[in-house]
């Protein structure tokens, strides 16, 4: 008993006084950790910016300070404030202590890395939720492939995207609305300036994110305000639709700052001060009751138009690109589905062409209705992220970028047990080599096999993706080659049980898409999700809000 007990106290001290790496960066010395399962030296809650705390809530990020001695650099920083998903929710799970405090990143690096590539990840949530600290995407594993891998906290919902004039009025600018964004971009830029020091190559930076990080790397796309700070992109589940215009009500939508002053009316304030001083839950509560949610603000400044008219101005960061969907995309995001659902294929048809009057027989024609719920839902994921995903994979090849698509259809038993085969983010596990008995997932996360097959799948999903941040070219390890995207070939790459290559991926779901929302543009109407057959009102398609999902 004596000698285990002095082996453990020996074992500890000898973990306790090995070295731990540390980096001189621009702010100071942070001191990391080197993760026993991966090798790969850690770096959690590095501060970018100062926190966005009372004179400084709804304003630019101003750049963290410097500090003295050494900092700590093994644990998360706080999550930014948000609300907790529902304890049912598949996407449920802990975070890291809610905060306003919470403008951190973190690094992953190989031991002793020179000029590596870098992946700048943002997380989902329907600019809403989530966090950089979440299990599942930790970086480790992506980093063992031979990239330095980034995550970062943005500012969310009210205190991430709220506009209202007497915050515009004070702004250099005259804006207000995109802090989120403007965070997004105030961490690339901490990236260009420190990640050397990390080992990384500043000129090999790629962002990547999956749903509202896929609409926000959509945004840095189209924001002048972030050109030159990466090189490429990856886009995953995202969804680019009419947003409000800061000012101005235009494309069937009220403006951003008459959402402010309607939520702020709620709230009992109207004041800058006022707002600054005010609870954020109180805020919180005020937003439901206005229905008011987040979303990027077209301001002429962050973002000079609406995100599609950038890319058909050919306005957009010139860089090579990943986009793609899931097939069960709208399985777990049931609350966009209608209340009702028609209950046979006569009912579904009526109910179609009161939505889509004379589009109705081209609806009709790709969604035939002969399963309605099967037609309900991919309609909704076809309008939303089918459509986005090839609408960017084409803009970027007719500008002669190297672009990719993908279709992501695998599922497991656990999933397809719940009615969740291929849903909303389950390819992240893979990407960020989340299976196996190790598998760090949320506690109503289908899990999958234990597995060489499942196996094997993460290994050719993270290669696809570490190559294409590496050089811009996605290929696995005895894996068929992805091809190329051309508006010729239209080729795209099919991930189910194995990767295969495939060419033309729902042509008629994607031309229905594009010819109305074409339509919609010369009619200078705007579109949100009501190009699917959603939930929400036929009489009020404006309603249709953000989704509030990861």
């Amino acid at each position: 008993m004596f000698a285990g007990s002095l082996w453990l106290t020996l074992a500890t001290v000898a973990v306790a006084s090995e070295p731990r790496p540390q980096v001189q960066i621009r702010t100071g010395i942070v001191q990391g950790v080197t993760e026993a399962a991966t090798k790969v030296d850690a770096y959690k809650g590095i501060p970018y910016a100062k926190p966005p705390i009372g004179n400084l809530r709804w304003r630019a990020p101003v750049p963290a300070p410097a500090w003295k001695g050494v900092r700590d650099a093994r644990s998360f920083g706080h999550s930014c404030l948000q609300p907790p998903y529902p304890p049912t929710s598949v996407y449920f799970g802990d975070i890291a202590s809610p905060s306003e405090d919470c403008l951190t990143l973190n690094v992953w690096a190989p031991s002793g890395a020179r000029k590596l590539p870098v992946m700048v990840w943002i997380h989902g949530g329907g600019l809403l939720r989530g966090g950089s600290s979440e299990p599942m995407y930790d970086g480790g594993k992506m980093a063992q492939q031979g990239i330095i891998v980034v995550s970062i906290n943005y500012r969310l919902g009210l205190l991430g995207f709220f506009a209202h004039p007497a915050l515009s009025a004070e702004s250099a600018q005259r804006v207000s609305g995109n802090y989120g964004l403007l965070d997004q971009i105030e961490a690339l830029r901490w990236v260009r300036d420190n990640i050397a020091e990390f080992g990384g190559d500043p000129s090999q930076v790629t962002i990547a994110g999956e749903s509202a990080g896929g609409l926000s790397v959509v945004s840095l796309l189209a924001s002048p305000l972030a050109h030159g700070l990466f090189g490429r992109a990856i886009v995953q589940s995202a969804y680019m639709q009419t947003n409000r215009a800061l000012r101005d009500d235009v494309l069937g939508l009220r403006s951003a700052e008459a959402e402010g002053e309607a939520l702020a009316k709620a709230a009992g304030v109207s004041t800058a001060a006022a707002l600054r001083a005010a609870d954020p839950v109180k805020l919180f509560m005020a937003g439901l009751a206005s229905k008011w949610g987040p979303e990027p603000v077209i301001d002429g400044v962050v973002l000079p138009r609406e995100l599609f008219e950038t890319f058909a101005h050919g306005e957009q960061a010139k860089v090579p690109i990943i986009a793609g969907f899931n097939e069960g995309e709208i399985r777990s995001l049931l609350y966009f589905m209608p209340s009702d659902i028609p209950a046979n294929r006569a009912a579904y048809e009526a109910d179609v062409r009161r939505r889509f009057g004379a589009e109705a027989d081209d609806f009709l024609a790709v969604y035939p209705g002969v399963d309605p719920r099967e037609d309900v839902m991919a309609s909704i994921r076809d309008g939303a992220c089918d459509w986005t995903a090839q609408a960017l994979v084409r803009r970027q090849a007719e500008a002669g970028l190297p672009s990719y698509l993908y279709y992501f259809r695998h599922s497991t038993p656990s999933q397809r047990a719940l009615d969740l085969a291929a849903f909303h983010a389950s390819e992240l596990p893979y990407i960020f080599g989340q299976v196996g008995e190790s598998a760090a997932l949320g506690p109503n996360w289908p899990r999958p096999p234990f597995s060489n097959a499942e196996s094997q799948l993460a290994d050719a999903m993270m290669g696809y993706w570490v190559s294409f941040v590496r050089d811009g070219i996605p290929t696995a390890s005895n894996m068929p080659p992805w091809p190329r995207y051309t508006t010729e070939q239209r080729g795209y790459l099919d991930i189910d049980e194995q990767p295969s290559a495939a060419r033309d991926l729902h042509p008629g779901a994607f031309a229905f898409a594009d010819r109305l929302i074409q339509t919609r543009r010369q009619q200078g109407r705007g579109w949100r999700l009501d190009i699917g057959f959603s939930a929400f009102s036929v009489d009020d398609p404006a309603a249709a809000r953000q989704p509030d999902n990861p």
